[in-house]
């Protein structure tokens, strides 16, 4: 007889069903139905469905008081209005620093995302965690509100305000002109169409971004790299026909897939899917490549 305390068994089909929800067609529902099923009764389902979602209480690796860095809430011009982010910055900065945009999830500018744009800067960056739900009034906190929101979002609007927090990074006092960009899930996808539309990108690191048309390609002038989680079937359709056109277009890119790990894998916030040894080993890879790619 399994434990009152015991921690629920998660099985990727949950894990998938998860995904379908926060992804795809799925409403919160048939995500439940569906769960129910999985796991075998509605009490086992309202278990484990917290531990497939982040959660917004978990501990930040870099506390939003660390000494370390300094961040502040701020307002910039967007391409046709004001836009909302997340600036850090290094306490003791020298020099001129390399600048880089941090581009949340489908979740919006998160508890999360802003500890994420902390550890960037704790790297020696300039970071901005831009609020791409800006033109709807800002990232609720209410998450499922916040995914809905997105269906909402004008995706050229969308790229034209990440194509103005590039220009405002590049003129950041304490940035030495050089911008890149990272982005976990929807902003993995938003950095991959950002490389596009955005010529002085220098540099892209897309996390399980959904990848662009292929006829966009050859506009891409940023070098990529690209991390995937192994398990993560429904990006990992189209890396193949990426990697065609990225070697057709002569981008410089590197293609990583983490064997094991699901899609979300670097979200510390969402204990089913993130995979610490993937995540480690990604992230030690983004810093290296951001501090080569933008000294």
């Amino acid at each position: 007889m399994t434990k009152p305390d015991a921690k629920p068994a998660i099985t990727q089909a949950m894990i998938d069903a998860y995904d379908e929800y926060t992804h795809l067609t799925l409403d919160r529902r048939r995500f439940m139905e569906q769960l129910t099923r999985l796991a075998g009764s509605g009490a086992a389902a309202a278990a484990i469905a917290p531990l497939l979602a982040a959660n917004s209480a978990q501990a930040a690796v870099v506390a939003d008081n660390d000494p370390r860095v300094k961040g502040e809430d701020i307002s910039y011009p967007g391409s046709s209005g004001e836009m909302k982010g997340y600036l850090v910055k290094p306490a003791d900065k020298a020099g001129k620093l390399g600048t880089v945009i941090v581009v949340h999830e489908n979740r919006g500018l998160n508890p999360h995302i802003r500890d994420v744009t902390r550890r960037v800067a704790l790297e020696g960056f300039v970071a901005l965690a831009p609020d791409f739900l800006s033109p709807l009034g800002g990232t609720p906190t209410d998450e499922d509100k916040a995914r809905d929101m997105f269906a909402k979002l004008d995706p050229a609007q969308t790229i034209a305000n990440g194509v103005a927090t590039v220009a405002f990074l590049k003129s950041d006092r304490d940035g030495n002109g050089k911008v890149g960009a990272i982005g976990f899930c929807w902003g993995g996808g938003t950095v991959n169409m950002l490389a596009i539309n955005a010529p002085d990108l220098s540099a892209g690191v897309a996390y399980y971004g959904m990848q662009p048309k292929a006829a966009d390609v050859s506009r891409i002038k940023a070098a990529l790299l690209l991390h995937y989680g192994g398990l993560d079937e429904r990006i990992n359709a189209g890396i193949d026909a990426f990697k065609k056109e990225l070697d057709a277009a002569h981008v410089e890119y590197t293609v990583y897939v983490y064997e094991g790990a699901n899609h979300a894998f670097n979200n510390d916030t969402s204990a089913a899917r993130y995979d610490k040894k993937a995540a480690d080993l990604a992230w030690g890879r983004t810093i290296a490549f951001l501090k080569q790619k933008l000294a």
